[in-house]
């Protein structure tokens, strides 16, 4: 496993932190994040006061007390992205282990390419000199007939 496939699902994740639905964009899962921004957005209109987003604005000034209010209230939003966050992670790790997988097909069906071709007897063009595959009746280089009729 590379580095970049072990730094991925976490990079989706900080990503998700940031901005609800990032993490899947990186990923390249666009339908899925917009999912989980149509979903926040879905919360924040059902179940969040319009009062709570916009003292947001005023955060800075606002005593610590009214502050920790205000983030009860955004509790829904708050979960709705920590679960977007956690989707992103594992679709990383998923992402990660099926593309270990498929390297590990791809070399284990080099290795049982290499053995059949060395195994079959080579057939060359008369024309261009090239490989060609033996069951063509013809060069896929440069499409010259290999079974032509000779006249004796």
């Amino acid at each position: 496993m590379s580095a970049l496939t072990k730094v991925r699902p976490w990079l989706a994740a900080i990503l998700g932190l940031a901005i609800t639905g990032l993490g899947h964009l990186y990923l390249r899962r666009w339908r899925r994040a917009a999912m989980w921004v149509l979903l926040t957005l879905a919360v924040s209109a059902l179940f969040v006061p319009p009062e709570a987003l916009e003292s947001l604005s005023n955060a800075g000034t606002m005593p610590p007390s009214e502050f920790v209010s205000i983030l009860t209230e955004l509790l829904p939003i708050l979960a709705v992205s920590l679960v977007s966050v956690l989707d992103a992670f594992f679709l990383g790790l998923q992402q990660a282990a099926e593309r270990a997988a498929r390297s590990a097909a791809d070399a284990a069906d080099d290795s049982v390419a290499a053995v059949s071709d060395s195994d079959s007897d080579a057939v060359t063009c008369p024309e261009c000199g090239r490989e060609v595959d033996a069951d063509l009746d013809f060069c896929h280089w440069c499409t010259t007939r290999l079974d032509e009729p000779t006249d004796d």
